[in-house]
């Protein structure tokens, strides 16, 4: 087994460790650990197979292996980035929301107050 194969087993290890701590910790929510997750047993197992970028890059057609994973690295983030804007989209719509209720129960509080004020005097 060659050097940069254990560095890359041992790093891809630690850092599912990590993610796993983010998670039991709190820090990072489950939904959002499973992309992290997948790309870490990605990781893994091209550190255990070497061969097997270049097996999957010749299956696929792609010449060189390495653009495969640019390529499949380029496509991975464009797809969560779409789904971090889809999750944005929805708070945003959520807190424009929360705000306009808050004005509306703030009014009636004040109109409440008012009144009473009124009737105490």
């Amino acid at each position: 087994m060659a050097k940069i194969q254990v560095i890359a087993i041992a790093v891809s290890l630690l850092f599912l460790l990590y993610i796993v701590r983010l998670i039991i910790k709190g820090k990072l929510r489950e939904e959002y650990s499973i992309v992290w997750i997948v790309c870490t047993i990605v990781f893994i197992v091209f550190s255990f197979w070497r061969n097997g970028l270049e097996i999957l890059a010749r299956t696929v057609g792609v010449y060189q292996a390495p653009n495969l994973v640019f390529t499949g690295a380029l496509f991975a983030v464009f797809i969560y980035l779409l789904h971090l804007s889809i999750v944005v989209s929805k708070l945003h719509q959520q807190n424009k929301q929360l705000a306009q209720e808050i004005a509306v129960l703030k009014n009636e509080f004040t109109k409440k107050s008012i009144n009473q004020q009124a009737i105490n005097q």
